[in-house]
């Protein structure tokens, strides 16, 4: 399923489902593809995390062990390239994981935040 959410950059705030927005300010959803001064529009990527929360373009994930939920690696943002058709984009693959932007993990992944609420998440790299 192809879906968005919207960043309102005025009232900082998510809308979720905008390629079924129609009846509200805009006159259609392509307003909130062209409108950049106003919206960061992110894409659905398919893919969700260990609870079922669907990751979104500008999400920031964290690897974690599934059953002590404790971290492992690095968090990263979720981006164009990283991921296609719902399926990550991994550019090494063992026994113990994969890897996507020189971040290692197996499946057990967890939304952390978004660049836009939580862009601190995203410090933890240069430590």
């Amino acid at each position: 399923m192809i879906k968005f959410r919207a960043w309102n950059k005025e009232n900082e705030s998510y809308l979720y489902d905008v390629q079924d927005t129609y009846d509200t300010n805009e006159s259609c959803f392509g307003d909130f593809l062209l409108d950049n001064e106003r919206y960061a529009v992110e894409q659905f990527t398919g893919l969700k995390d260990l609870n079922d929360k669907d990751i979104y373009e500008g999400d920031i994930i964290q690897p974690i062990m599934l059953y002590t939920e404790h971290k492992i690696g690095k968090p990263f943002k979720v981006k164009k390239g990283n991921y296609v058709y719902g399926k990550w984009i991994a550019k090494d693959v063992s026994s113990k994981g994969f890897g996507v932007n020189d971040y290692y993990f197996s499946n057990e992944i967890k939304v952390s935040g978004n660049i836009h609420t939580n862009p601190k998440l995203l410090k933890r790299r240069d430590n």
